[in-house]
């Protein structure tokens, strides 16, 4: 029987030390746990730490995006040394996968990256992800590894995504892990401190929603943090961290997930009540129900649908330029969008 298949993402601050050396205790750690793992998933590692590995042989390390780059070019091979030097005595093959956005925005090659990994998993090897921080374009990049992770977990229909982080899991005011999170709504994303890590670029309020985003997909997601004994086999079973739950699964297409969730998103649209309940009800968008273009878009590109309170209701692939919304009148039976190119949030 195919394995189902498990993300797992080791944040900066979860691979580092407070001086910010790659902490290779934790993926000693990692790499005995996973190797318990192996036996019930396909795996994904989605890791940051190549800046941690590599900074320290750049004699003027500034932090800049030059320097950042510099460093992860150094970085990413030695960071997938020291992966691998603790996998070997397991028998676990890694091999290295530096994304960039249009991986996942360009269907053919998103198909491309995910039967790579299933060659891999056929021969029980651990694809090792990061952004190719080197060549990514600084306007089209990964916000953080935490998307990275999100995009992978959905596009390839995970059964499970872990965030590792140097948190326990979500706080609540009185600063204890909040167990099980049912549903992430503004409450829940309200208790995501404002601070990051010195050494990532996430924090809380990121992996909480990127976590409902594969929420929504019904993919659970353990927040939780590899100080604990076990730990990632433990919140693998949910015994620590903090699970926040899938709802549920939306009979959405493979292809319909790849937009949700993979494609660059170029525009925004706000649409009326009207046009609102016809989408909630699986309609195509009509012209006549667009209210406002916050941001263009051309024929072919995903763009935002939001309702009349600016929250987010769907996303979808134009069949037409933003330009014929303008301000006039438009043709009543006009198709912005096809009902089957919409996928609601």
């Amino acid at each position: 029987m195919k394995k189902p298949i498990l993300v797992i993402k080791f944040g900066s601050a979860a691979l580092t030390t407070d001086d910010g050396e790659i902490n290779e205790i934790v993926i000693l750690e990692a790499a005995r746990q996973i190797a318990t793992l192996q036996s019930q998933y396909n795996i994904v590692i989605v890791s940051s730490g190549a800046v941690a590995a590599g900074k320290r042989y750049l004699s003027r390390y500034t932090g800049s995006l030059a320097s950042r780059k510099a460093a992860a070019a150094i970085g990413n091979p030695l960071l997938l040394g020291i992966y691998s030097t603790y996998f070997r005595p397991y028998k676990i093959a890694l091999a290295q996968s530096l994304c960039e956005r249009h991986h996942f925005s360009n269907r053919d090659q998103f198909l491309q990256l995910k039967q790579t990994y299933q060659e891999l998993w056929k021969n029980n090897i651990i694809p090792v992800a990061n952004e190719n921080d080197v060549v990514s374009n600084n306007e089209l990049k990964f916000s953080d590894n935490d998307e990275l992770a999100t995009l992978i977990a959905v596009g390839f229909g995970a059964s499970l995504l872990m965030f590792s982080t140097s948190a326990p899991g979500v706080l609540d005011h009185d600063d204890q892990v909040v167990r099980e999170i049912r549903v992430i709504d503004k409450e829940v994303l309200g208790l995501a401190r404002s601070e990051k890590s010195k050494a990532g670029l996430g924090g809380m309020t990121s992996k909480l929603n990127f976590a409902r985003l594969a929420n929504q997909f019904g993919i659970p997601v353990v927040i939780f943090s590899m100080k604990e004994h076990d730990a990632l086999v433990r919140a693998a079973a949910g015994e620590v961290g903090t699970l926040c739950h899938a709802q549920e699964a939306k009979k959405v297409s493979s292809r319909n997930k790849w937009i949700a969730s993979g494609s660059l998103i170029k525009g925004r649209i706000v649409v009326d009540e009207g046009a609102a309940a016809a989408l909630r009800k699986r309609r195509s968008l009509l012209a006549v129900g667009v209210t406002e273009v916050l941001e263009p878009f051309e024929a072919g590109e995903v763009f935002r649908i939001l309702d009349s309170t600016t929250n987010t209701l769907a996303v979808a692939k134009a069949k037409i330029d933003s330009r014929l919304l303008g301000n006039g009148e438009k043709p009543q039976n006009l198709e912005v969008a096809h009902a089957n190119d919409i996928v609601l949030l």
